[in-house]
């Protein structure tokens, strides 16, 4: 183990390795503005500029103060870009100008600084990022008003919201942090002398940001900051460097509880001196394979205590420990920069027959040379009752192995009897052996020593000199016999050590085969609902409790909406407990420290800084619940409203794109009516009150041309509005075809004679031979199909151009095409073009439709049973054909 503990962790070496390559990072880092930092930056870069490094100035903002202009004098300036925003040409830092120029060492200042819009990054700290990457290395400076994990904080002690923040990840990156201190006083001082705001600014910041309160409030933040950092950078040069430590740069407080009362004691003491040294500390418990026996009363009071140590603000750990429980504390307490460690003073030792906390205590305080360990005493009382507690050996409460070991002992001496008869031996104490290992390896500790004790009373009286007594006539196997005995209880000692063993990690495959499982089916359900199925069946198989999910309905009051088993009543205290957890987003109930008389525990289910139900869990009489299982229960919670996320995302994006498609449909409707529909009303109308207003003047000719005006735009009414019942039809699948044979010419004939006067500028070319078979389907349909097709080809296709009909039979099917000479599809358009609306959303601004006809003769022709598609009419691109293929009649099919 020690030989482990001295190599490298792979993390930290992975973490070691990605930085090659990379520039490093210095942050100058200050409790306010007017500390010094950019002064201290400069002097730095102009050491650095005397012995020779090449360095350069990216931005660095004096704030017209001579004593750093003039630090700046002599340093090379990388000049500034320009960039127009609203009206003004403003400058920033040239970040291209900076890559070009690749020097060593770049000055950035205000690393918090939001750039002007149309830069490359948003913000300061994205440019020195990519500097960075790009090698070079960047000094920088920073306010810890800036950072984004204190923002809050520093709003409540200086009363002022700061809006430019700095991601804590960039003050990680820092491979150094150079802490700029200046007393209140003296920075008050320079205020006051205007060094660091303008005259008419000053009064007024020493009124509030800059009073000596905030300034030494903040100042202590900026300190604990960089302690913080310096302290993570330690560890990591430890974990690298394979360091065992401790180095006690920083304390750092391990207590370590068991089920003894003196252990709130401990987590009350470690909280004290954590306090004094303002420093981290951490509660540990440990879990070795004789845990899993320990009595519930125990299991409890373990969970109790480390409950307490979380809300008194402690890290909660567990250890596992397969043997060596002390030596595993101890590596833990190293790897973690632990420099005191707190346990409860050793109790009186009885004899057991195995190692006790206080042997696993004694071991600790001898072998922790390089820590400090302070010992915590319990109340006398107490003490006297934990001494007789650890005496009591608690053994195995079922009836039944200690039968099942009664009866493998009578196995190996009737087998031991037989064989001694046939062939007398000297090691028949093997078969005994045999026995208590097998009885060790199912039954564990306590009936295998059942077992030993059994086999040596069985052996002494079946099998030694004068036979069926305890006597033993032979003095020599007195001290044999003893020997059996002590090898006997330490092989079934051993034997179920590894039993426990292997139980422990099959409880662990088994907990991490069930989180894979319940994660990979979780992420394949689509449903809400699917996703509460999955989740209270797991819970409850996993955690073997009752589950349920709590989600709010319309009306906002919490509802059951899932439950294993199946529950749809709450009690009054338990309904308490879930509203305080839905409206504190808290856990709440059984075991927690808020309403602990509920039966339930209830968790939020939180994603994103959102809170979606809640997971309740329901153990029956238990009275516990161990730290592990704590931890996997929170494991399970997070992923259950990770997919509940997951789930309302996908329904949002759903509603979103319908919402859209309805938005989109409605606009087409009303251009449709707007356009569409009303320009023939306008020319019915206009024609209409010619007709009745200048009946005189217009003559037979003009009246005659009124109401051919009138017929026209009638019919074209007519049709747009039958495209519209057509499509609403379709979309419905309320449209009937009707099957009865028919001639495809004459289809065409009746559609180019409703069109007559449309297609009155284009010539028209007719390639139907005579012999064409006939088609099963609606004349009608069929009509409106090659109608809506002419209507496109007489609005695109330009006046004195051909329009050419052709048909022919191919095999059991007859092709319709209908060619024009227009400006032809895209293509890309050509699989839109039977969309809805197409046209519409082309906005192309060409002829008057509704975008519905190719639509339609799409729907019609799929409902017949047949196929269309637009392709190229022409070699160079242009003209469009629409061909139509539909099932011919076959002899053999023609009904009776």
């Amino acid at each position: 183990m020690m030989e482990q503990e001295r190599r490298p962790e792979p993390e930290a070496l992975l973490a070691e390795a990605a930085k090659e390559g990379r520039g490093r990072l210095k942050i100058f880092l200050g409790a306010a503005p007017g500390v010094g930092k950019t002064y201290a930056m400069l002097e730095a870069a102009q050491r650095r500029r005397a012995d020779g490094l090449d360095l350069v100035v990216g931005i660095v903002e004096t704030h017209g103060r001579a004593e750093t202009e003039r630090l700046v004098a002599g340093l090379e300036i990388v000049p500034r870009a320009r960039i127009h925003y609203g009206g003004r040409l403003l400058a920033e830092m040239d970040l291209d100008g900076i890559i070009a120029r690749q020097p060593r060492l770049v000055l950035v200042d205000e690393l918090a600084h939001t750039n002007v819009p149309g830069s490359r990054h948003a913000k300061r700290w994205q440019d020195v990022e990519e500097l960075l990457a790009k090698g070079i290395d960047v000094y920088s400076t920073l306010n810890i008003q800036h950072l984004e994990s204190l923002n809050d904080v520093v709003a409540r002690i200086a009363r002022v919201k700061v809006r430019e923040t700095v991601p804590d990840k960039v003050l990680e990156l820092a491979d150094d942090i150079e802490l700029i201190d200046l007393p209140p006083d003296e920075l008050i001082e320079r205020l006051r002398e205007g060094k660091v705001y303008v005259q008419d600014q000053i009064a007024r910041a020493i009124q509030n940001f800059f009073s000596k309160g905030n300034l030494t409030a903040l100042r202590e933040l900026a300190m604990r900051v960089a302690a913080d950092r310096v302290d993570a950078q330690m560890t990591a040069h430890m974990k690298s460097h394979a360091i065992s430590g401790p180095w006690p740069a920083q304390d750092r407080v391990l207590v370590c509880v068991n089920e003894a009362p003196v252990s709130k004691a401990l987590v009350r003491a470690a909280k004290r001196m954590a306090e004094r040294s303002r420093t981290d500390w951490i509660a540990a418990s440990v879990t070795t394979p004789a845990s899993e026996h320990l009595p519930d009363a125990a299991k409890d009071a373990i969970a109790e205590t480390l409950r307490l140590a979380e809300t008194l603000g402690a890290e909660i750990a567990t250890i596992h420990a397969e043997s060596h429980v002390a030596d595993e504390i101890l590596a833990f307490a190293r790897s973690r920069n632990v420099s005191r460690i707190v346990l409860g003073r050793p109790r009186p030792r009885f004899f057991t027959a195995r190692f006790t906390r206080e042997t696993v205590a004694e071991e600790i305080i001898r072998k922790a040379d390089d820590f400090e360990v302070t010992i915590v005493s319990a109340d006398p009382g107490e003490a006297r009752k934990a001494a007789i507690r650890g005496a009591v050996i608690v053994p195995e409460r079922n009836p039944k192995a200690y039968l099942w070991s009664a009866a493998a002992v009578m196995l190996a001496t009737a087998t031991a009897i037989v064989v001694n008869r046939i062939f007398p031996v000297e090691s028949l104490s093997l078969f005994f052996l045999v026995a208590v290992l097998g009885v060790a390896a199912r039954f564990g500790l306590w009936p295998s020593i059942f077992a030993s004790g059994l086999a040596f009373l069985s052996y002494n009286f079946f099998l030694t000199e004068p036979f069926f007594t305890f006597e033993i006539a032979n003095q020599d196997l007195v001290l044999t016999l003893f020997l059996f005995l002590a090898v006997a209880v330490v092989t079934g000692n051993l034997a179920a050590r590894l039993r426990d063993q292997a139980q422990a990690q099959r409880a662990i495959a088994r907990r991490t085969a069930n989180l894979f499982d319940f994660s990979r089916k979780v992420a394949s359900v689509a449903s809400l609902d699917d996703v509460v199925w999955a989740a209270v069946t797991h819970v409850a198989s996993t955690m073997q409790c009752s589950s349920m999910i709590l989600m709010p309905d319309a009306a906002g009051r919490l509802s059951i909406i899932g439950g294993m088993p199946p529950e749809d009543q709450l009690e009054t205290r338990d309904r308490a407990a879930a509203d305080w957890a839905w409206d504190k987003r808290e856990p709440a109930g059984w075991s927690s420290e808020t309403l602990p008389s509920a039966s339930w525990l209830f968790l939020p289910m939180k994603s994103a800084g959102r809170i979606h139900g809640l997971l309740g869990v329901q153990f029956g009489a238990r009275q516990y619940i161990t730290a592990d299982e704590r931890r996997l229960l929170d494991s399970l919670v997070d992923q259950v409203g990770l997919a509940v996320e997951r789930t309302k995302l996908a329904s949002d994006m759903e509603q979103t794109r319908l919402l859209s498609e309805t938005e989109s449909l409605r606009a087409a409707l009303l251009s449709s009516v707007s356009h569409d529909l009303r320009t023939p009303l306008v020319s019915i109308i206009g024609a209409a009150t010619s007709l009745v207003d200048a009946d005189e003047v217009l003559g037979k000719l003009g009246r005659r041309t009124m109401a051919e005006t009138i017929r026209d735009e009638g019919e074209r009414l007519n049709r747009y509005v039958q495209n519209l019942l057509d499509m609403t039809r379709l979309g419905y699948g309320a449209l009937k075809v009707a099957q009865q044979p028919i001639d495809l010419r004459e289809v065409v004939g009746l559609a180019l004679r409703r069109l007559e006067r449309d297609l009155a500028g284009h010539r028209i070319v007719r390639n139907l031979p005579k012999t064409l078979p006939e088609i099963w389907g609606d004349a009608v349909l069929l009509e409106q199909v090659v109608a809506n097709i002419l209507d496109n080809a007489a609005k695109y296709a330009p006046a004195g151009t051909e329009v050419t009909l052709s048909a022919e039979a191919n095999g059991g099917d007859i092709t319709l095409s209908i060619a024009d000479e227009g400006p032809g599809l895209a293509e890309s358009d050509r699989a839109q073009v039977f969309d809805m609306f197409f046209r519409v959303r082309a906005g192309d601004g060409r002829s008057g439709g509704t975008g519905l006809g190719l639509a339609i003769a799409k729907g019609i022709i799929d409902a017949h049973g047949g196929s269309i598609r637009a392709e190229v009419a022409q070699k160079d691109g242009s003209g469009t054909r629409i061909v139509m293929t539909l099932p011919a009649i076959r002899q053999s099919a023609e009904p009776e």
